[in-house]
Parts: structure tokens; sequence; C-alpha cells
């Protein structure tokens, strides 16, 4: 089995958000005296990072499923949760990373390209942790001063991509099966290919780091190129893509070949007919030069054989004439190797400052718009409003008649995979956003009544409830009485009646009470006087009271 993998499908999954705490604070005589739960962790997220020591993605094939860590729950006494340790995944320079297409279980192809990670350091945030849920105290405000909910945290994104490498060398050894681009490279660096005396020896990629003097320049043995491999022949596109990052094309030509109809000039516009093809179909990146227009370096092998090394020699001014550099080399005998060694590390070099000289051309030239605020996660308002432009409402029917309303938006999914539908608190706030977002004066604009089914969000994380624009919107009670403080603590009304906020109308109601129960007890004050009540206190009016001023009751004196 061969340990060099440039393409595998990866499942990553930002971590969960912890949930926020909602903690009651405990005080001497105040055993309910306030809200102190704290915030939710974030989530980790999933990074991939590129890395000059990886040089495969054979790590992904075996361990393609990646899960950051997930945030912690927030706790008492206004303590945050702890956030989940990010994952790093390190690949190697020149991988690109595409979103996966297809169904699920089914064969993946690459869809958009989301990086292109070309450099040491280059990093992307593939799978986003999810943020943290708010705690009862960041939820509280002056109408709702003791929130007894609090918010759950967001799930982490999750999302199937494609590996993709494109191995970034300075040189890459284009030929025909068997033409001796192992031999060379093994030759000249310490890679040790497998090399064989039969075509296609070479599955996969070599990479050697090739050392001429105080320069180190690295090579590629792309496995060999045979006539109609730009659609897919013989190896094909599966290892053309590697030749997409490097800077000097070097031709390797067979010059002992005993194949009819073949000679090095045939060989070599057959390949360049090839790359010529191939070409028209690449989206280079930035500061890439095309492929036509690279330097082309000619190697003529196996010189070693006097009828090789004879032909070589006949179509070495053929080649010259074209502006192409010319070797005439034998991997067996060393034969002209230290020439050709120290000539592409000159080429190299030149190469190298031309490509930087592009990258900062381009970046200059390039019109880049910068947001006011970092792009970042952000703690985000517990009442954070919004407009219709943030959500939309379709109307959704099935073939059996059935009908439904689909709210989709970021503001409103975020808000529901936050509610905790087992608390009737947590739901009527959520109620409330929705309304203060429009999402209810939208619903009867498209025509939606009361009973009706409405889902909000997409897939397995769509909640779907029947529409009551009177109950859900949390705007008032059966009995009228206006909800001002949405998020009362019943536990804490309970141990305090004073923690009612009274409204006019019934402070106007309770005056008129006692000012009538006042005058009541004076006109029953005053009837008593006229009657003669109380008017000696030596005379006992009632007989009958045990209890009278003077403690004689009937029967008292026997």
């Amino acid at each position: 089995m061969s340990d060099f993998v440039d393409r595998v499908t990866v499942h990553v999954k930002g971590g969960d958000g912890g949930n926020g705490s909602a903690g009651i604070r405990r005080e001497k005589y105040k055993p309910l005296a306030g809200p102190n739960g704290g915030n939710g962790g974030d989530g980790g997220s999933v990074i991939f990072v590129a890395d000059r020591n990886a040089t495969s993605l054979l790590d992904y094939r075996f361990m393609p499923h990646r899960v950051a860590g997930n945030g912690t729950m927030g706790l008492g006494d206004n303590k945050d949760g702890s956030k989940g340790e990010d994952l790093i995944l390190p690949v190697p320079c020149g991988t690109v990373v595409f979103s996966a297409k297809g169904a699920q279980g089914g064969e993946r192809r690459p869809g958009d390209q989301l990086a292109d990670l070309r450099h040491e350091g280059d990093r992307f945030v593939v799978a986003a942790g999810g943020s943290g849920g708010l705690g009862n105290i960041a939820l509280a405000n002056r109408t709702r001063r003791a929130p007894g909910f609090a918010l759950l945290g967001e799930l982490g994104e999750e999302r199937d991509v494609i590996l993709e490498l494109k191995s970034i060398a300075d040189v890459a050894l284009v030929g025909f099966p068997s033409a001796g681009k192992s031999s060379l490279i093994a030759a000249i660096s310490a890679a040790k290919p497998k090399i064989a005396d039969y075509p296609f020896t070479t599955l996969v990629p070599n990479l050697g780091v090739v050392i001429a003097g105080d320069r180190r320049y690295t090579i590629a043995d792309v496995p060999g190129l045979i006539p109609g491999a730009s659609q897919g022949k013989g190896l094909g596109l599966e290892f053309l893509r590697h030749i997409e990052r490097t800077e000097i094309i070097a031709h390797v030509i067979d010059c002992a070949t005993l194949e009819p109809d073949r000679d090095p000039i045939s060989d070599y516009e057959a390949l360049e007919h090839e790359l010529a093809e191939y070409a028209g179909s690449l989206d280079l990146p930035l500061g890439a030069i095309p492929i036509p227009e690279r330097p082309r370096v000619i190697i003529l092998n196996k010189a070693d054989m006097p009828e090789a090394e004879e032909l070589a020699e006949f179509v070495k001014p053929e080649f010259e004439a074209k502006g192409f550099p010319v070797f005439v080399i034998s991997t067996a005998s060393h034969k002209g190797l230290k020439e050709l060694n120290f000539a592409l590390s000159e080429m190299v070099v030149k190469m190298r400052e031309e490509v930087a000289e592009r990258e900062r051309a381009e970046e200059e030239a390039r019109v880049v718009i910068k947001p006011l605020e970092q792009e970042g996660r952000r703690r985000r308002r517990a009442d954070e409003g919004g407009n219709a432009l943030d959500f939309t409402v379709e109307r959704k029917e099935n073939a059996n008649g059935e009908f439904w309303y689909e709210v989709l938006g970021a503001k409103p999914e975020r808000w529901v995979m936050q509610t905790n539908f087992d608390n009737d608190e947590a739901v009527g706030y959520l109620a409330d956003r929705l309304a203060k977002l429009g999402v209810e004066d939208e619903l009867r604009r498209k025509g939606a009544h009361p009973g009706d089914e409405v889902r909000i969000g997409r897939g397995n994380r769509a909640v779907a409830f029947d529409w009551d624009p009177t109950i859900s919107a949390g705007a008032e009670m059966l009995d009228g009485t206006q909800l001002g403080a949405r998020g009362k603590d019943l536990r804490l009304e309970e141990q305090d009646t004073r923690a009612h906020r009274r409204t006019n109308a019934e402070r106007r109601r309770e005056y008129h009470e006692m000012m009538d129960a006042r005058a009541a007890v004076r006109e029953a004050m005053m009837a008593e006087r006229k009657a003669g009540h109380w008017a000696d206190p030596s005379i006992d009016d009632d007989r009958h009271d045990e209890h009278s001023l003077f403690g004689r009751g009937e029967g008292a004196e026997e």
C-alpha cells in the first residue's frame, strides 16, 4: 500500500458552545437575591494550517472525522464557562480545500474552493465553533430584573470537505513512462523512489530536496505521462495537478527507447501538447506563472549507451535552436548531473524572485475592501433586533396538499437553537424576539392564520410549531394586563411581593379602596357615638361580653 495520499474527504465539526447558567444568588436572610448565572464558553474551531513538515494527507484517510472541543457550561456566582480547545490540523503546503458535493455515503467530488494553503503558516478556519449561551445575568435588564432562564449554546459548524494536495516544488520532472525520472531524482537527492524497468513504476509523486553549494531546492518526480493524459488516460489528471505549482518544467527524454514512432522531438511535442491541453482548464493562484510561460529544461537521458549518446548529440542543436537549455546525462554513470544540478539551482533563484515580484504587483493592484469591524466572534446583545431583511418567509406545500410556512434567516435560526423549550419563560422570550424582528408581521403578510404550521430552520435543526400570534408574541395576558417585564422569576415573586412594580391604574385603584375603607370606618364610629356607645367607660354596655372592659360578663357575679 502506498504511503502517499493526495486527495481525501474529511468530516469536520466545530465544538458546541456551552449552555448559559440560570443561577440565583444566595445571601443571608435573602435566599433568592437575584440572578448570577454566567455565560457558557465558546466551542473550539477546526483549523487547517500549512506545515512544511507534513508531506502527505495519509493521516486524514485513516482518521477522516475531526471534532474540536466543546465549551463548558456557565456556573453561578457569575462564572463564565471555559472555551473549547481549537483543533489545529497540519496539512502540506499546496493543499487546496474544497467543499464536498454529492450524496452522503456516495461518491463525493470537489465543489467550491474554500482555501488555498500555499505558504508555510497559512491558516483556514474550516468549521467554526458555536457561541456559548448567555447566562441570566446577561439577560437581565431594567424590565427583566430576574430572568429564570438562560440561553443554550450554539452548535458548532459541521461540514464535509475535500483536501487536494498540489505539490509545491521548484522543478517538476515530466516525461514518458520509464524515461528515467525516478532514477534522476534518486541520483541527485536523498529520495528513494521505486525504480523498475516497466512502465508506470511510479504511481505517486516523489519529492526530493537537492543541495547545490549553499542553495537548496525541491524537485518533483511526476508519474509518467502519455498522449491523452489531459483527458484522463493513463494516470491522467490524478497527477497532472502536481505540476500546477512548480516553477520550472524539466523534460526527461529517453534517448534509448526501442519503441517505433518515438524519438526525442516527437516525445517533447507530445508532452507539450498534453501540458497545453491541461493548462487551458486551470485557475491559477495569485502571482502564479501560466504553464506555457514557465521555463523549460531539456534533459536527454541514458547517455551511458553509445546509441543513446549519439542520438542525444544529434538532437541537441535542434532543442537549443528553440531557446531551451539542454543537458545530456546518464543516471547510471552520473554523467552531466553536476552541471544539471547547478544550472537548475540558478534557474530556481531567478524564478523565485520573479514569482515574488508578481505576487507583490498583484497585491498592490488588487482592491481590498475591509469591513469596519474585524471578522470574528462577538458577544451578541440578548435583545438583538433587526428588520425584515434579516429573514425570509415562504409558503411551502407537499404533494399531499399539506402546507406550512418556512422561516429562514441567520437570526431566527440561531435564536431557535438557543432556546430551551422546556422553560415557558424562555419560549416567551423567543416569541418576543421574533415579534420584535418582524416575523409575525411577515407571516400575516404572507397569509398565515392562527393554527398554521410554522417551521424555523432547515433539515434536522428545524423547529415546527402551530402559530398562535396572541400567545407567541407575549404582548398581553388573558385579562389584558400589559407584560412590561417578561422574564420575571416567580421564585422571587413569592419571596418578595414588592418585586412587582404597580401600574398607575393599580395605584389609583388601591388608593380609592383605601379611602373608601377609611370613610366606612368613620361612618361606623360616628353611628356608635350617636348611639351612646363608649360614652362612660364605667358602664358595661354588653353584660354578655365576657371580654368587656371590666371583664364583667353575664354571670360573672355568680
